[in-house]
């Protein structure tokens, strides 16, 4: 069985804690849609000081990311979240901050 489930770590920058948590609970629904029309479920993020843990579902994570990164209004969010989160990749073309599964239980 392949692998449905995805987690990914990032921070926020210091200061901007409940700044990151304010813009979550005010999402764009057109965000909230494009994520689900590009197959992602069950998707929750938790934050420890800076450190943001992200977790989500997908069946197909390669079909997922493409429409994600051809998203204009993901190109927006990501423009809109940019000054509070530290991010040192080009997200449109890698990924390292998905973390590898090391153990499932059912």
């Amino acid at each position: 069985m392949s692998n449905t489930s995805f987690a990914w770590v990032l921070e926020v920058r210091p200061g901007y804690e409940e700044e990151y948590k304010k813009r979550h609970e005010e999402i764009w629904p057109e965000m909230v849609e494009m994520l689900r029309e590009s197959g992602v479920k069950n998707y929750s993020i938790f934050r420890h000081g800076l450190t943001l843990f992200g977790y989500f579902e997908t069946d197909d994570l390669e079909k997922t990311i493409a429409r994600i990164n051809q998203s204009e209004v993901n190109q927006k969010w990501g423009e809109y979240m940019a000054p509070i989160m530290k991010i040192d990749v080009d997200t449109r073309i890698n990924y390292p901050f998905l973390l590898p599964l090391q153990w499932h239980m059912e």
